[in-house]
């Protein structure tokens, strides 16, 4: 059985949908914080069950009969995510998992400068201690962080965010299709993947130009100093820490660290990936990005 966690989540979710489309539900089981939140998987014949990360006895149950684990990373920083990787990973090898999947990060590097990649790289060295087979997804950036940072800009039409470095943007559809299609042709990659990406790497003046094209707006791009984004952030609630840490996304950019394009996703695929341009389309017509 294929067992998926964080299956209620904006990309667990439409993982377990594009899985549905090749394997049948009998084979798919997912371990959720919530089963309420998963009755419509249930309704299906897919398995759910109640998993936490920080419930090593909920994880045992939820991982039964596993012959492939996918671990969605959760949205956490630091050690406390890496600690509950490590027990999602102990759990799948404790039920006997042949292959260990998690959704790393194209970026992943002990020396990133943005926080969760230097997670995904301890949660991968937890991988490779495991010893047990394992596939690294590694997924580019998601679209939809560059809509939420240029969202209010887009409406306001000056996009004001520090200096930045260009970003393979990659749509949370896209990278669902190519889990399910790796979850489905079991050991197809072994360790870390390439860079799961989209076609282009883009800036936020890119992304300016793309938003004023698509509304017919002018649409401009300021650069804000590094310490006036964190300041505007804390004024509007966000922890400083939290700041520093949305900070290391451009810092990271600008490193180049998010910069790859790489064909494996197409190639996943079957089709080149969804553009920004598609995913700003949709993002602004109010639709959801499928």
């Amino acid at each position: 059985m294929i067992i998926v966690t964080g299956a209620t989540g904006l990309l667990g979710r439409q993982i377990v949908e594009r899985l549905l489309t090749r394997v049948p539900a009998d084979r798919v089981g997912v371990s959720v914080r919530d089963p309420q939140k998963a009755q419509a998987f249930a309704d299906q014949g897919i398995r759910v069950r109640q998993g936490s990360f920080t419930d090593a006895d909920s994880l045992a149950h939820a991982f039964e009969g596993a012959s492939q684990v996918l671990i969605v990373s959760v949205d956490k920083m630091g050690e406390e995510a890496v600690r509950q990787h490590r027990a999602a990973i102990d759990a799948a090898a404790a039920a006997g998992a042949r292959r260990i999947l998690y959704t790393s990060h194209m970026g992943a590097g002990a020396s990133s400068h943005f926080e969760p990649c230097r997670d995904h790289a301890a949660t991968e060295e937890a991988l490779r201690a495991s010893g047990v087979p394992f596939t690294s997804l590694r997924n580019g950036f998601y679209a939809a962080s560059a809509v939420q940072f240029a969202g209010h800009g887009v409406e306001s039409g000056d996009i004001v965010l520090p200096a930045d470095g260009p970003v393979s943007w990659t749509a949370h559809a896209d990278l669902a299709d190519a889990a399910a299609a790796v979850l489905a042709d079991e050991g197809r990659f072994d360790g870390p993947t390439p860079p799961l990406t989209a076609g282009q790497a883009l800036t936020f003046d890119d992304i300016a130009r793309i938003a004023a094209e698509i509304t017919g707006r002018t649409v401009t791009r300021t650069t804000a100093p590094d310490d006036a984004f964190c300041r505007e952030l804390v004024g509007r609630g966000v922890p400083a820490q939290a700041a520093d840490q949305l900070l290391g996304v451009f810092t990271a950019g600008r490193a180049g660290e998010f910069a790859a394009v790489d064909p494996t996703l197409a190639t996943l695929l079957g089709r080149e990936p969804l553009s920004m341009a598609a995913v700003l389309r949709k993002q602004l017509s109010g639709s959801s990005v499928r």
